[in-house]
């Protein structure tokens, strides 16, 4: 997608082939800054610090941190360590899980001499197969939107959506964004309302920032403002993207995802979720009770990091010294409440049976 005109990926191979460079997004909107990752180590403290976020895209950092880990050193034990660092980094997007596993499978039944050279391939491999995801999402959402667009004889269509789930998440593309800029791209004129996503602003910060650069029609809100939209009959549809998905088709997405749900259920909004395969944990059928839900530091609750009128980026204290912060990353959306799950497949209704229509291998 665009930046300033140009085309990016959020993480590709430097010029010498071996590290690997990423947009780092903890300094965005403000500061667009390229890095590089040089060991396995960079990799995990992408990931752990999100330099890099989005369930797809973390799945991508940690596979090329697989590869700079074999650079290093391809034996077995080398392999073990990789594996144990990046897994831990962030407990909750299933794509992690799915990215390490594929390498696993790729590199273990390998001599030692033939790991480096597999591992990137297959992390560019990963990279490739994401954006090929997402493009597919892009397609079938594409059809909703073209609905909604005629039902509205060419009127915008709002559109809400949730955190980030856009290119910046991905590869590329993004995933409940794919529908959105497919059909900006096809000149169908859509209205995006994003919500900042406390905490850390991510709607704010990288989905208002994204969408920008690629000239979408947007406009900011308050995390609360979705249900009184929704009565008012200013949002057509909801996007959202997705961490993790049950085989039941329940969703675990940044969290207040839920509350959008049950707002979007309560006044007949469709509510959809952007859903790239990989993000199919097939092992769990109830989100609620198994889906682990990451809680992280009290300080992206507590503070705020921003502007200043003369250009400083500062971070500032929001609440009193000494009061007792809980900071849950995630919620899960039961099945129930989700009009559909737009797959590279296809549009699925939010059960078993509608996602093993789509993935029959799974039966």
């Amino acid at each position: 997608m665009l930046v300033d005109g140009v085309a990016h990926r959020t993480i590709w191979l430097s010029g010498d082939g071996e590290s690997v460079e990423i947009i780092d997004q903890t300094r965005l909107p403000h500061v667009f800054e390229i890095i590089r990752l040089d060991t396995v180590d960079d990799a995990a403290k992408a990931i752990r610090t999100m330099q890099v976020r989005g369930a797809p895209l973390i799945g991508a950092a940690a596979a090329y941190g697989v590869a700079l880990a074999m650079r290093a050193d391809p034996g077995d034990n080398a392999l073990d360590e990789a594996m144990t660092s990046l897994i831990v980094t962030r407990p909750t997007a299933v794509n992690l899980r799915w990215a390490l596993d594929e390498m696993r499978k790729i590199l273990q039944p390998l001599p030692a001499g033939e790991r480096c050279g597999a591992a990137y391939r297959r992390a560019a491999e990963i990279c490739d197969e994401d954006v090929g995801i997402n493009d597919g999402i892009g397609g079938h959402g594409l059809e909703l939107i073209c609905a909604a667009s005629e039902a509205k004889r060419g009127e915008p269509v709002n559109i809400l959506t949730h955190c980030n789930a856009g290119w910046l998440a991905t590869v590329d593309w993004g995933t409940a964004t794919a529908p959105i800029y497919r059909a900006h791209d096809a000149g169908i004129p859509v209205h995006i309302w994003v919500g900042e996503t406390r905490p850390r602003n991510q709607g704010a910060s990288l989905t208002a920032w994204e969408l920008g650069h690629h000239g979408v029609p947007h406009t900011v809100i308050a995390d609360n403002v979705g249900g009184h939209l929704m009565q008012h009959g200013k949002v057509d549809l909801c996007i959202t993207g997705t961490d993790r998905t049950t085989a039941a088709g329940d969703v675990c997405n940044k969290i207040g995802t839920y509350l959008k749900a049950l707002a979007a259920h309560d006044n007949g909004v469709p509510f959809y979720i952007g859903l790239p395969s990989p993000t199919i944990d097939w092992t769990l059928s109830d989100g609620v009770a198994e889906i682990p839900i990451e809680e992280r530091d009290a300080a992206e609750v507590s503070e705020m990091t921003g502007r200043t009128a003369d250009g400083r980026i500062e971070t500032v204290a929001i609440t009193p010294q000494g009061s007792a912060v809980a900071n849950f990353a995630f919620d899960v959306t039961p099945a129930r409440l989700i009009t559909g799950l737009i797959t590279e497949r296809g549009i699925a209704t939010a059960s078993r049976e509608g996602l093993l229509d789509l993935f029959p291998e799974r039966r």
